[in-house]
């Protein structure tokens, strides 16, 4: 008989872990407590518009391609993490943002293995589920001075851009290009499926990553090859669209620079939800069973006997009870939600000797966001402006940074991350119309942070970001053309995806929150519990997830000893 899973939340990272145990045989059920899924991928439809209410960025497609492939018994663990035909020496060319007809005649798939064969004798690839672009450039950065640098993958352009900026830190990009490649092969490529469950795991890649200059801090470690301050801003800023302050994350965050530059940024057309949907298709498709509406009470656990466990003994989960009363009965349980939230609210106390309250609160939590979501009518000002990917940086950088993380102070001053997906995908709003949002990233709801009134605060804050997009020319006349306006603030967060604090990316990835020090796949407290997603190793954003997803499944299959493709 097959073992059952039950998966909680509908996540990516859920959905991709659910799609690789049904391709191991485990019949598997995953449970969301919204009414769809997508977790922080949840999409907002009004007035005609869709809003993707959260990730917007993919990456590294070949993860993607993988989860699309998977059938039951058509892989192994032993498969290549990233084979020959995933590691390009240069990317194809990409459409301007809004011209998706170079992209027709591309491969179906993104790592140049085009679907072959034709009906139901080929298996299956992402093309059959999902169209997916690249974009050029990948993000357009405004400093605050009105000027701006498109950040691509193309050397050359960068270079030009560099000299215009400032001509005397071409060298020092030659520098950091060479260092943060060498980061980016041995902490990604050699270590990014690496699950750190043991501190001498940690200890033995300790010696390479301080020899490569890995340790110190993102902008530390920037800041030794740019004297430029736009320029340092421009190759630290990416660690804030997972949730890392750059004056505090390791500079092994530099690998994302060379994530970025090998396999491009993407887009899925019909937005990251039409990505979430394809996923649920592909699960369905192996057998998996999604429910919505299935909020989780607590996780059931007994002892080796099926009683309730004493406090020092064996404690193994059995399934999950529902808020509606609901049991699910399970050979084994996986949370997709917030560690916290799976510590402290699904699981008593007196089951978690290592998982404790007191170590779980001292758990440094991600800082949150605002995320205005906006209709407007459109002009031909945005094509000419805006890119589908725009940074928007303050008058500050540093000082910023630090009232949000350290201080947990809303600063009169904000950055702001623009999305514009209609130049690419005009079907997300009504004809003449574009769909947006803007993301401002703020405290979450800790230490001072806990004093922000956010049903007084979310709607100032709104006005003041769309008067200045307005008023500062990003998109001018704004205010005039808005037909729709919703936000979202850290009660969001906090009250509809059950995040600590209202935190929004997890764990904050600092150095001692990373590998070995961030939360765990494998519960050390419970025996068959395990974590998914942006909350455990390797860490935040689309691509770590689904790789935390393979990661997940390898240690259940080494568990239950299936032998299977992973």
């Amino acid at each position: 008989m097959n073992k059952k899973a039950v998966i909680i939340g509908a996540g990516i990272g859920g959905l991709a872990l659910g799609i690789r145990l049904q391709s191991l045989g485990v019949d598997t059920t995953v449970v969301e407590k919204l009414d769809a899924p997508g977790g922080r991928a949840y999409v907002r439809k009004a007035q005609g518009f869709t809003f993707d209410m959260g990730p917007t960025v993919i990456t590294v497609p070949h993860f993607i391609d993988e989860l699309f492939a998977l059938e039951r018994g058509a892989h192994h663990l032993d498969a290549p993490d990233f084979p020959p035909a995933v590691m390009p020496s240069s990317r194809p060319a990409s459409p301007a943002a809004g011209d998706t007809s170079q992209v027709a005649g591309m491969p179906d798939s993104l790592t140049g293995e085009a679907c072959s064969g034709a009906g139901t004798l080929r298996p299956k690839c992402t093309a059959d589920y999902i169209r997916i672009v690249p974009l050029e450039p990948f993000y357009r950065i405004f400093f605050a001075d009105g000027t701006f640098f498109d950040y691509d993958g193309d050397p050359e352009h960068t270079r030009a851009q560099i000299s215009h900026i400032a001509p005397d830190d071409l060298a020092g990009y030659e520098r950091f290009q060479r260092d943060a490649q060498a980061i980016f092969e041995r902490g990604f490529l050699k270590l990014g499926y690496t699950y750190f469950g043991s501190i001498g795991q940690m200890l033995a890649v300790a010696s390479d990553l301080m020899r490569l200059d890995a340790v110190r801090t993102l902008f530390g470690f920037t800041s030794k090859y740019f004297r430029s301050q736009k320029l340092r801003q421009v190759f630290s800023f990416e660690p804030l669209l997972i949730g890392g302050n750059p004056l505090a994350v390791p500079a092994i965050y530099a690998m994302i620079h060379f994530v970025e530059r090998t396999w491009g940024i993407h887009f899925a057309m019909g937005g990251t939800g039409a990505l979430v949907n394809a996923l649920v298709r592909k699960f369905e498709a192996l057998g998996g069973t999604l429910q919505t509406h299935s909020e989780v009470k607590r996780i059931v656990i007994t002892d080796p006997n099926g009683h309730a466990p004493t406090r020092y003994g064996r404690r193994i989960a059995r399934g999950v009870e529902l808020a509606s009363g609901v049991k699910l009965d399970a050979d084994l349980v996986v949370s997709n939600g917030d560690y916290a939230h799976t510590y402290q609210r699904l699981i008593d106390p007196t089951y978690r000797l290592f998982n404790t309250d007191a170590r779980v609160r001292r758990m440094r939590q991600s800082m949150s966001l605002v995320v205005i979501y906006f209709g407007f009518r459109a002009d031909r000002h945005e094509a000419e402006r805006l890119r589908h990917h725009n940074i928007i940086l303050g008058p500050r950088y540093e000082g910023l940074l630090t009232d949000i993380f350290d201080r947990h102070i809303l600063p009169a001053d904000f950055a702001q991350y623009l999305h514009l997906p209609t130049l690419t995908d005009p079907s997300l709003a009504p004809a003449d119309h574009h769909a947006a949002y803007t993301l401002i990233p703020v405290p979450n709801k800790g230490a001072s942070g806990a004093q922000i009134d956010w049903s007084v605060e979310g709607p100032k804050l709104t006005d003041t970001v769309l008067r200045f997009l307005d008023e500062a020319g990003y998109i001018p006349g704004l205010r005039q053309r808005l037909v729709y306006t919703s936000v979202i603030t850290p009660d969001y967060f906090e009250h509809d995806l059950n995040s600590a604090l209202g935190n929004a990316f997890g764990p904050e990835p600092t150095l001692t929150q990373s590998a070995y020090f961030r939360p765990h796949n494998r519960s050390e407290d419970i025996e068959r519990l395990y974590l998914v997603g942006a909350s455990t190793q390797p860490g935040g954003g689309t691509p770590s997830v689904m790789m935390s997803a393979k990661m997940t499944a390898r240690l259940i299959a080494q568990d239950f000893g299936i032998c299977n493709q992973v």
